[in-house]
């Protein structure tokens, strides 16, 4: 680094720090002290390393830079303004504002943000699934770049990164760790311990490497250094909260407080007062991606014969195997892709396989960096396991990430393993998410068609499956819609209409049996699509019925199929009378027949719940 360069990186580096300063005073709220001490870091990233055209954010060979601490979203946006894609105006007069995109934590809404963050911990997750996409099947030589916070590595979601960056090897994946010693209350767990921070990144397999967070020479090897090893690297910056501001540096107490104004009059003409520096990034090479996305690829789905007992997990799995056609089709597995049906792509598609182990935020989050690089990333593991990751997945929905999720080993009907692997919240949850599809098949065929229209989905889909087999009800050429319903079984004579969906469309056909046998005709509906629901078949059903409905779910009363579907007919304006058959106890080891009877979800229940409302 010569003369100029330092010079350019530390004047860089002022009027970040300024910017910092003067947008969040603006706004009244912000992070500026967690920026400040970032800001020499970022200088040189931006001046010296980091190969990004910023006219064209598209560019497949650009690098990608990640705040992990997006609540330091004034220092990204200040580079953001010298790097001329953000005016002066914009950023001191909208940061934080209704309806601006220069919002307290960074979004996709800026073409130059891969994902949202602001979660602590997501951001390095997901910087992990940038990089593999980049080294495993990009094949491009852009590095991946991310900011922490020091108070980040309490996060477990940090180690799982780091932990998969050095199972897959990334060299080109880079953590920049701002070590300031202050956490929003006081004190952060290891303070300016840089020897203990080493020791852990090397314990997880990666290479750490320690630099003066505000010597720009220091922190301009240090970045040579990440990028010259064959292995990650994590860079461990020394630094100062509020740097430059002597009434504020290293002081508690001013995590995530704006600069009053008087005292943001102090500090800019302590750091040097307003400039209007811009600078260009170097320019990222030619060349395009190894993989290009060929959505229009025919696809051959299994088939599979009436009356055949298919598990909708196996049929997940079938499925996947057949969407390895498509190349930007990708999947991820925690550990237990022999149970969850993933491991069939992995022997069709070995390369295009990742097994996270069992680190279900990491699976979450690298899907969504996956994602964030074009790929079609489907992730799987046990239902009940998913809530470690539902604030990942929630963050997907924030960011408009088109991640697909597989919950097996759903509700009581998986027997006698017991409450803790019954995912009896995971529809509410998913349910919950901004934008999310959630699907519920009840038999093979639907389960492999609906993991194709999975595949295109707009949003984050949810899929549940389940882990016993059952009759296969459909035939293969039958179509199932996100957003749609079937009608399984109808008469003119119909009293009631049943809906269930996955394990309880079965039992409500054995109960539809039962009611016959008594000389009440039922309409058996099958809800596989939980969330959008199709209120016109349901409500199209229910009014011939004379409004009586009998829902049965395996799932908790509160947010799963219940209540997707009585308020989607009170939207549309269908009047009803419902029974609701759900899981109210705490369940226990069993058989599925045991569980799903003492759980009042079985045939017999819904029979006696449809027989109280057609004497009613």
């Amino acid at each position: 680094m010569n003369n100029d360069d330092r010079t350019a990186a530390t004047n860089l580096a002022r009027q970040l720090r300024v910017d910092s300063i003067r947008c969040s005073t603006s706004a009244g709220s912000g992070h500026p002290t967690s920026s400040l001490s970032a800001a020499d870091l970022v200088a040189v990233l931006a001046t010296r390393h980091l190969r990004y055209d910023w006219e064209h954010p598209e560019v497949p060979t650009n690098d990608h830079l990640v705040f992990s601490k997006g609540h330091a979203s004034p220092l990204i946006y200040a580079l953001y303004r010298a790097v001329g894609v953000v005016s002066e105006d914009e950023l001191i007069e909208t940061y934080r504002r209704f309806g601006a995109r220069l919002q307290g934590h960074p979004t996709p809404i800026l073409p130059w943000v891969d994902l949202a963050t602001g979660s602590l911990g997501l951001g390095i997750a997901a910087a992990v699934g940038i990089a593999l996409a980049g080294s495993r099947l990009d094949k491009l030589g852009y590095r991946t770049w991310v900011v922490c916070g020091d108070s980040e590595l309490a996060e477990g979601s940090v180690w799982e990164a780091l932990d998969k960056a050095a199972y897959y090897d990334l060299a080109n994946f880079t953590a920049i760790v701002d070590v300031n010693r202050l956490g929003q209350r006081g004190p952060t767990e290891l303070g300016w311990d840089l020897d203990a921070y080493a020791a852990r990144v090397q314990s997880f397999g990666c290479v750490p490497i320690v630099v003066d967070g505000h010597d720009v020479e220091a922190i301009d090897t240090a970045f040579e250094t990440a990028a010259a090893t064959a292995h990650p690297t994590v860079v461990l910056a020394r630094t100062l909260k509020g740097k430059g501001v002597a009434e504020i540096e290293d002081k508690e107490g001013w995590h995530g407080t704006a600069l009053k104004p008087d005292l943001a009059e102090r500090a800019v003409a302590e750091l040097g007062g307003t400039s209007s520096i811009h600078v260009t990034s170097l320019r990222p090479p030619a060349g395009q991606p190894a993989i290009t996305p060929a959505p229009e690829t025919p696809i051959e789905l299994p088939r599979y014969e009436l009356g055949s007992k298919v598990a909708t997990r196996k049929a997940y799995g079938d499925a996947l195997a057949a969407l390895a056609a498509r190349p930007e089709v990708v999947v991820l597995d925690a550990e237990v892709g022999n149970s969850t049906g993933s491991e069939s792509f992995l022997k069709v598609a070995p390369e295009r396989y990742f097994e996270t182990f069992i680190a279900e935020q990491l699976m979450v989050a690298a899907a969504g960096g996956l994602a964030a690089r074009g790929y079609v990333p489907f992730a799987a593991t046990f239902g009940a396991f998913f809530s470690r990751a539902f604030d990942f997945v929630r963050m997907s929905g924030i960011s408009g990430l088109r991640i697909r999720l597989a919950g097996s080993h759903a509700g009581v009907e998986i027997g006698a393993d017991g409450p803790s692997q019954m995912a009896l919240e995971d529809l509410a949850s998913m349910r919950a998410v901004h934008g999310s599809v959630v699907l519920y098949p009840s038999d093979a065929t639907s389960a492999v068609a609906l993991v194709a229209a999975m595949a295109d989905a707009p949003s984050v889909a949810y899929m549940r499956t389940t882990r016993g087999a059952y009759p296969v009800i459909y035939g293969p050429d039958e179509q199932f819609p996100i957003g749609g319903a079937k009608v399984v079984r109808s008469s003119a004579e119909d009293a009631v209409t049943l809906l269930g969906a996955g394990v309880t469309l079965h039992e409500c056909l054995a109960a539809a049996d039962m009611l016959a046998a008594d000389g009440i005709a039922a309409r058996v509906v099958d809800c596989y699509s939980v969330k959008p629901v199709d209120a016109e078949t349901i409500g199209a059903a229910c009014s011939a019925t004379g409004g009586r409905l009998v829902v049965a779910e395996d799932h908790y009363p509160e947010g799963g199929i219940g209540e997707a579907v009585l308020s989607a007919l009170q939207r549309a304006g269908t009047p009803v009378h419902v029974a609701h058959c759900a899981v109210r106890g705490l369940s226990s080891s069993g058989t599925p027949e045991e569980l799903l009877d003492a759980a009042g979800i079985s045939a017999v229940h819904i029979a006696s719940a449809a027989r109280g409302l057609v004497s009613a």
